[in-house]
């Protein structure tokens, strides 16, 4: 082996600090394409309120995505210019569609996850700390990109950012101009308190999901079903919460009666699903890298 080599498996080499996070990162996918119940998306149960996709489709996008959150891991520890970083995500993007046969299976993943896997980086190489405020500060290294970025009116149009801008909502862009309060505001200490509490692991994981859908304007929902669905949905989700949620008796019927009842209405919030992605992740960097 030369030297190149030797020092890329250095445990706190650039290389294998990058390997951690791109572990952690496609790791946090698995686990939400695993949580069930979780309300119109899919799952190993079931496709939820999709017809063009199914557990397979996450499977095969997931492996096309495994050298990206590595890149982008590195590429924030080495602190290249936000231009880079967008150039990795949209090479990825192409990756995943593909694999998928032109399904957008990880498109918010990609962005989201992208940019909290190149914070990691970026905050491990300047201070090698991984607390929710070093992530914090990291990704706000790129809120005037971002911002410009948003503000750019030759980038294409999305779904999201047409309800971004129709509904007056930030979605994921927002989040991450705002150092994703979702993530490390809503999701993470929800987390956190169900694990405090004695929940198991698929326990924590829907008392977190549902919290971010009660609170989150979910562009996916808001695309699909107007202001009325997002109304429901989160209505539904409060509900869930002030029952006592995974803390109650009964909280897998009544999760499952809101996942039947979004399929039905063909509703899927995936800005959610990202969300609870990024939680995830950041929760497993805490206790791992």
């Amino acid at each position: 082996m030369n030297q190149a080599a030797l020092e890329s498996e250095r445990p706190g080499s650039e290389s294998a600090i990058a390997r951690r996070i791109a572990t952690c990162a496609i790791r946090s996918l698995h686990a939400e394409l695993r949580l069930y119940p979780k309300p119109g998306l899919v799952s190993l149960h079931d496709s939820g309120a999709h017809a063009d996709m199914n557990a397979g489709t996450f499977l095969r996008s997931m492996f096309a995505l495994r050298r990206y959150f590595h890149d982008i891991a590195k590429a924030g520890y080495r602190g290249v210019a936000f231009s880079e970083l967008r150039r990795l995500g949209m090479a990825a993007e192409t990756r995943m569609l593909r694999a998928t046969g032109g399904v957008n299976t990880h498109r918010g993943a990609i962005f989201a996850l992208g940019l909290l896997a190149a914070a990691a980086g970026r905050s491990l190489a300047r201070s090698n700390r991984l607390s929710d405020p070093a992530l914090v500060n990291a990704v706000l290294a790129w809120r005037r990109d971002l911002l410009a970025h948003r503000l750019d009116t030759h980038v294409a149009a999305s779904h999201g950012r047409w309800v971004a801008a129709r509904y007056g909502v930030k979605g994921a862009r927002g989040e991450a101009i705002d150092a994703f309060p979702g993530v490390f505001a809503v999701g993470l200490p929800a987390l956190r308190y169900a694990v405090e509490q004695g929940a198991g692991i698929t326990e924590a994981q829907v008392h977190t999901f549902f919290t971010l859908l009660a609170k989150t304007e979910d562009t996916n929902v808001l695309y699909r079903g107007g202001v009325s669905a997002l109304d429901w949905i989160r209505s539904e989700a409060t509900a869930f919460l002030a029952c006592g949620s995974v803390f109650a008796d009964g909280w897998l019927v009544r999760a499952r009666a809101i996942h039947i009842r979004c399929c039905e209405l063909q509703l899927s919030p995936g800005g959610c699903a990202d969300l609870f992605s990024g939680c995830w992740f950041v929760h497993q960097l805490q206790l791992h890298v």
